[in-house]
C-alpha cells in the first residue's frame, strides 16, 4: 500500500536554499548578491534563517573570504540537484508555452550582437512585437543549460546531447587596418607582419597560434594592447592605432579600414545556431530561432566598388 505524503512537513523555503547555493559558488556574500540581483543584507538574512531552520552553521570565515562548513559540503550538493531539477522544470515549462508573448534571451558574441543581429531584432519587433528580447553580447559561450540564454550564435560546434545545434554557413575573417595605419606600418608582404602591432583578447597564445596555422608568424611583443572587448578592438583598429582581425561581412562594410595583404588566406569562421532541445517546442522560441536561423543562414550581400577596393581587388 502506497504510504501518503505528510504534505505539512514540505516547508522548506526555495528562496534561502538558493540563495545558499549561490553564495556557496560565489564564494561571497556581495557576489551571490550581484549574481540574485539583490542586496548583500538580503542574502545574508536568507542564510542566516536557512541556518536557524536547519540548526546548522554552513559557512566559515577564513579571511575575507568565506568557506564552507562540514554540514554547508553535506547540503550543497542537496541543494545543486534541486536546482537543477527547478531548472529542469522551467524548460519543460518553457517548452509547452504556446504563446508569442513574452521574453527570449539571445546571446552571440560582441561583433555579431552589434553588427548582424539588429536588422533581425528590427525586424522581430515589427512583426512580433509580444516578443521582448534580452540580447547578451558576449564572447564567452553561456550556459544554455543553466538558462543564461534561450538561444546562442556559436562559432564552434556544441556536443551536448540535449543541445540543438544548426549549422548555419561558413564565414570567414581577415585582418584589417586603417589606411593610415598601412601606409606608417610599409606592410606590402607576409614578411612586413613581423613588425605589425595587432590586438589581442588575453594573454595567452591563442592569437599567435591561430595566425601561425595561416602562416603568418608573430610574437607576442606584437600584442601591445589586450582588450577582451571586441568592439574596442575593432574602435581602435578604424582609429588607426593596430590590425584587427574581423569577420569579413563586418569588415568589408567598413569604409575606415582595408583589407591587410588580401591574398592572404582567411580565417574560418563557423556559425552555428544553439537551442536547448526542450525550448524547441516554445512557439515564441521557435519563432525567434527559426527567423535567426533564416536571417543569418543568408550569404553577405554583395557589396560595391568602393567595398571591393577596400578588400584590395
Amino acid at each position: 500500500m502506497q504510504k501518503c505524503m505528510d504534505w505539512r512537513s514540505a516547508t522548506f523555503d526555495w528562496n534561502r536554499a538558493r540563495a545558499f547555493l549561490v553564495t556557496a559558488e560565489e564564494g561571497s556574500f556581495s557576489a551571490a548578491a550581484r549574481a540574485l540581483g539583490t542586496t548583500q543584507p538580503t542574502v545574508g538574512r536568507q542564510i542566516a534563517a536557512l541556518e536557524e531552520e536547519l540548526s546548522v552553521t554552513l559557512f566559515e570565515r577564513v579571511g575575507t573570504s568565506l568557506a564552507l562548513t562540514r554540514s554547508g559540503i553535506d547540503l550543497v550538493e542537496h541543494v545543486r540537484a534541486m536546482h537543477e531539477a527547478a531548472t529542469r522544470v522551467s524548460l519543460a515549462a518553457t517548452g509547452q508555452s504556446s504563446s508569442i508573448v513574452g521574453s527570449v534571451c539571445i546571446t552571440a558574441s560582441e561583433a555579431i550582437s552589434a553588427y548582424l543581429l539588429p536588422p533581425i531584432v528590427a525586424r522581430l519587433r515589427r512583426e512580433h512585437p509580444g516578443i521582448e528580447l534580452e540580447l547578451v553580447a558576449s564572447n564567452k559561450a553561456r550556459d544554455l543549460h543553466r538558462r543564461e540564454a534561450d538561444i546562442a550564435v556559436r562559432n564552434f560546434r556544441v556536443s551536448q546531447p540535449d543541445l540543438i545545434a544548426q549549422k548555419l554557413r561558413d564565414s570567414h575573417a581577415h585582418m584589417y587596418a586603417a589606411p593610415s595605419y598601412l601606409e606608417r606600418a610599409k606592410i606590402a608582404s607576409p614578411r612586413d607582419l613581423s613588425r605589425a602591432e595587432l590586438f589581442a583578447f588575453d594573454r595567452t597564445d591563442i592569437m599567435i597560434d591561430g595566425l601561425r596555422t595561416l602562416g603568418v608568424e608573430v610574437t607576442r611583443e606584437q600584442f601591445p594592447i589586450v582588450t577582451e572587448n571586441h568592439l574596442v578592438q575593432w574602435e581602435l583598429c578604424k582609429q588607426g592605432v593596430g590590425i584587427c582581425i574581423m569577420m569579413e561581412e563586418i569588415g568589408d562594410a567598413e569604409p575606415r579600414v582595408r583589407r591587410v595583404l588580401p591574398s592572404l588566406a582567411p580565417l574560418p569562421i563557423p556559425m552555428w545556431l544553439v537551442c536547448h532541445r526542450e525550448l524547441r517546442t516554445s512557439r515564441r522560441i521557435r519563432l525567434v530561432y527559426d527567423l535567426l536561423a533564416e536571417s543569418l543562414s543568408a550569404p553577405p550581400k554583395k557589396v560595391g566598388k568602393a567595398a571591393e577596393r577596400r578588400r584590395g581587388r
